[in-house]
């Protein structure tokens, strides 16, 4: 009985052991197929824009000669103010990386009252009334600060030209009037703003534009008096436009997946 008992034992033992040898191994996690290769393409490309705008005008002063007793004097306005009007502008330009883009607009700006006052001959006050309108054609550069969902703000500058006509200057006093002058003048710009992805293919466009024109001949002289030079016209301009861009959807950014960590291998 004993050693049948020793048997039972020792078998059960051999069979403990040989189950312990016999290791389980789970198959290693299979690897997801390779992802294939895409390059990553910058947006660039042309487009065309369009914009309307409010500029709030703050005209400089002007000066004209006065020849009384054989002697020229120099007359400077003391006070001159212009009255805000409405922009419309059109352009064409180039993206050429995600952070770089430049263009060349044409501007019109639309009928500005302008008002001045200078000494006048008796010793007085003259007051002067006339209006004027401005065009402008600038070739301007951005520097895009990167896109934040579907907005990507910018900041740009401008230089270029603008002509600016003058209607006839008159007086209040009735005695005189003047035939303004148009002519082109050094004109220059500071934008910033974002444009806003409303479809791959087309960009609201919401900014301001400090725009600054350099001074010009205001208009003709006659008798006594010569022609009359204005010092310029600054203006600060709120815009809203939007911008076609012609190969938008061909620029759509690539985002790998993220890398999926091996599992170590269990064993039970």
């Amino acid at each position: 009985m004993k050693k049948s008992l020793i048997g039972i034992v020792a078998a059960l033992m051999a069979s403990q052991t040989a189950f312990a040898a016999d290791v389980y191994q789970e198959p290693p996690p299979a690897f997801p197929d390779q992802a294939p290769e895409v390059t990553v393409q910058e947006a660039s490309g042309w487009y065309l824009r369009g914009d309307v705008g409010y500029s709030f005008n703050k005209s400089r002063s002007f000066e004209f000669s006065r020849a009384a007793g054989g002697t020229n004097t120099l007359i400077r306005s003391s006070r001159t103010s212009s009255d805000d009007s409405f922009l419309f502008g059109a352009g064409a330009g180039y993206q050429i990386n995600n952070y770089l883009r430049t263009d060349l607009t044409f501007d019109y700006m639309g009928k500005s009252d302008y008002r001045g006052q200078a000494d006048s001959a008796g010793g007085g006050i003259d007051n002067f009334r006339s209006s004027m309108r401005a065009y402008s054609l600038l070739a301007n550069a951005y520097v895009d600060l990167g896109t934040y969902g579907r907005i990507t703000p910018y900041l740009g500058a401008g230089i270029g030209g603008a002509h600016v006509k003058w209607d006839k200057v008159q007086l209040d006093s009735g005695c005189c009037e003047f035939e303004g002058k148009g002519n082109w003048r050094f004109a220059y710009a500071l934008m910033a703003g974002a444009s806003i992805d409303v479809t791959c293919n087309l960009k609201a466009d919401v900014g301001y534009r400090f725009r600054q024109i350099g001074s010009g001949e205001m208009f003709g002289g006659t008798g006594a008096v010569s022609s009359g030079r204005d010092k310029g016209l600054t203006s600060h301009e709120v815009r809203l436009g939007g911008r076609y861009v012609f190969n938008g959807c061909d620029t759509a950014q690539y985002i790998p997946p993220a890398d999926i960590p091996l599992q170590p291998a269990v064993y039970k």
